[in-house]
């Protein structure tokens, strides 16, 4: 099981050997939001909660001045 860095929540990564059946991750049926993590950098995933909180948030319009 994965840990999701936002929450701490245990979740599972089809990206992470392992874990996943060799099928696409869950989080490529939602909205690109965040850079993919991998090896080449120090990102990491987010439970799928964190993940549709972040998306939420970035499509939520901006207050009018």
């Amino acid at each position: 099981m994965s840990v999701c860095k936002r929450c701490g929540a245990e979740f599972s990564c089809a990206m992470i050997p392992g874990e996943g059946d060799g099928g696409p991750c869950w989080c490529t049926a939602m909205p690109p939001a965040v850079p993919v993590p991998g090896p080449a950098t120090d990102l990491t995933c987010w439970c799928p909660a964190c993940l549709k909180q972040h998306i939420a948030e970035r499509e939520r319009p901006a207050s009018a001045p």
